[in-house]
């Protein structure tokens, strides 16, 4: 028998962007034009509450990123299901029941939806009408982003087995499990990445493990995190050139070599959050509660940020500003060069998960524990004096 226990909930429960180095510039283009203007405003566009139900009772973790597909924004919730809502508006299009509903992020391709779901199944879901093209049964729940490339699926189910499915039609390619002798466990896993064939993914035994895609045959492996109270890795492995930067959950943050399986170094914090590249730059989220700016060659600080509620999502970055939330406090809005906050608000009961942007509309949508989805808009104005 296994707890999973989610960060610094304490919830216990049975059971990425590479950019070139052009990315310095312009995050140097957009604080210079930042700085000409006066004020950074974060206000509300639309919210809606997701659930079919009011959550009174047990406190559901919702950690969905929502999917910005055409005019539809998805989201799943942590208690029961899918649903998509007009872009603009918040309007509910159409709604998938899934019992115990979906916590991992999801992945598209043209108009397939696939995600993992809480009721021990796999889903292919057509994403313009919710429809269920296919199931696959994992007999498990299952708590990891997954990953599409050439035809194949990869996930990692919630009892360590990592599954490669054809995307057309549900049929396993291969499975790869793996035993895991500690009894407690972060709830979570870590969203396989890929590169020239290679796959790699974090296993909540502590170890990195590089396989042939195409077979499933393990090329390597590398333990890294040994320590006796939780030894995760839930954070999804980010591929940039050679190297790849993982994170132990209280362990430290990684680059290892993505040809041999060799630890280049690394920065004494843990983290469940992948990290977010851009130019020369890491953002990392660490465990302990600081969002870190690093070096991306050797991992020195460049700032830090105190979080001041819980520990941060992941990070992501728009026209130079940094934006993550709380786990149990706030959205936040950061400046990527410098780590000066610049504005929030408040959803109510914390944010586990990542937020999406939408770039060109200034808008960032995420989903609060309370399972109301945001759509937020976040802009620099020109004061009126």
């Amino acid at each position: 028998m296994k707890f999973f226990i989610f960060g610094a909930l304490a919830l216990f429960v049975m059971g990425c962007t590479t950019v070139n180095s052009s990315m310095d510039t312009t995050i140097d283009k957009w604080r210079a034009l930042n700085n000409s203007k006066r004020t950074f405003e974060v206000k509300t566009a639309w919210v809606r509450q997701t659930t079919q139900k009011d959550n009174l009772g047990f406190r559901k973790i919702n950690r969905m990123t929502p999917l910005l597909v055409g005019d539809l924004v998805i989201q799943g919730n942590g208690m029961d299901g899918i649903s998509a809502y007009g872009r603009e508006d918040g309007r509910l299009k159409w709604n998938l029941p899934i019992k115990n509903g979906v916590e991992p992020s999801a992945t598209m391709i043209r108009d397939r939806l696939f995600v993992g779901a809480s009721d021990g199944n796999f889903y292919s879901v057509e994403a313009s009408t919710g429809r269920v093209q296919w199931t696959f049964p994992t007999k498990a729940e299952n708590l990891s982003e997954p990953l599409l490339d050439e035809g194949i699926v990869y996930f990692l189910a919630g009892n360590n087995v990592l599954y490669a499915l054809d995307a057309a039609t549900g049929r396993q390619v291969w499975l790869y499990s793996r035993q895991d002798t500690s009894v407690f466990s972060i709830r979570g896993g870590s969203k396989p990445a890929i590169r020239n064939g290679n796959l790699y993914v974090g296993f909540s035994d502590g170890s990195l493990v590089a396989f042939n895609a195409k077979s499933g045959v393990v090329t390597w492996e590398l333990q890294l995190n040994r320590n006796k109270r939780f030894r995760d890795i839930d954070a999804s492995p980010i591929l940039d050139g050679e190297q790849i930067y993982i994170a132990g959950y209280d362990d430290k943050l990684y680059a290892v070599s993505a040809a041999k399986g060799e630890v280049l170094w690394r920065v004494d914090q843990g983290g469940y959050s992948s990290v977010t590249i851009a130019g020369d730059r890491i953002y990392y989220p660490t465990t302990n509660g600081e969002v870190l700016a690093l070096n991306k060659s050797n991992g020195q600080k460049v700032w830090s940020y105190k979080v001041k509620d819980g520990i941060a999502t992941q990070v992501k970055l728009f026209k130079g500003i940094l934006t993550f939330g709380e786990s149990q406090g706030r959205l936040q809005f950061l400046d990527a060069g410098t780590g000066q906050a610049l504005g929030d608000m408040e959803p109510g009961r914390g944010i586990l998960s990542a937020p999406q942007v939408d770039e060109s509309a200034n808008r960032v949508y995420f989903i609060s524990g309370e399972a109301n989805l945001y759509a937020i808009d976040a802009q620099w104005v020109r004061s009126n004096y």
